[in-house]
């Protein structure tokens, strides 16, 4: 129902904020629809989305239901759903130490928990072009770019993370920026970083993020958001 699909893009988009990814009024998250996508309306930060404040936007950018200002950057969510019929919600934020270390041109590695939720295989790195994804022939290459993935860098821009279900993106939105920082923090030590090898990232994997922990991380995320 149209209520409830508003209401946990409403939650998504607290969480995200909740956990380091707002910026002013830009990201987003959104919920596949037959018609398009559920999604915040352009004038309100994360930590400021109510269910008032979500709308449907269908693919040609028209706002079907719900009201406020369209984001410009639709075109990410469109594309991605209509080129990956897995993927049943995309969160794009600018987090900042994933914008940071994409921008330095270094992989990430799993040198910690985190990273093993993604690699390997690498995350791919969208790099035609900085600036907002506002034509469908941007989404599109996003969408390419993204593969089958379950997140990608937009380099000097932002990151986008996908999943079957909006709980999923959204945990998998958190533990990227936390796998980036603990990185970089890493890095600012010195020395030789260490880190897991493919053999133990993919056990690692299924030991830490299988489909039962991700829900409770979620679940976790949704009990620290302020009464």
């Amino acid at each position: 129902m149209p209520e409830s699909a508003r209401q946990l893009v409403a939650t998504a988009s607290r969480v995200l904020a909740a956990q380091g990814h707002d910026d002013l009024i830009w990201g987003h998250a959104s919920l596949r629809d037959d018609r398009g996508c559920w999604i915040k309306s352009a004038e309100w930060g994360l930590g400021e989305v109510t269910e008032d404040r979500v709308h449907l936007v269908d693919p040609s950018g028209a706002v079907l239901a719900g009201e406020g200002t369209r984001h410009s950057e639709y075109p990410i969510h469109i594309e991605i759903l209509a080129a990956r019929p897995d993927v049943g919600a995309v969160v794009h934020t600018h987090p900042p130490h994933a914008v940071a270390l994409a921008a330095t041109g270094q992989p990430l590695l799993p040198v910690s928990h985190a990273a093993n939720m993604f690699v390997p295989p690498a995350v791919p790195r969208f790099t035609a072009t900085a600036d907002l994804i506002v034509t469908a022939e941007l989404g599109k290459q996003v969408a390419a770019e993204l593969g089958d993935a379950s997140a990608l860098f937009l380099v000097n821009h932002g990151i986008v993370t996908v999943g079957p279900d909006l709980e999923t993106a959204v945990v998998r939105a958190v533990v990227l920026e936390r796998a980036c920082h603990q990185q970089m923090l890493t890095h600012a030590y010195g020395g030789w970083p260490s880190w897991s090898d493919p053999e133990e990232s993919a056990a690692k994997r299924a030991h830490i993020y299988h489909d039962g922990a991700v829900r409770a991380v979620w679940d976790h995320l949704v009990r620290r958001l302020p009464a």
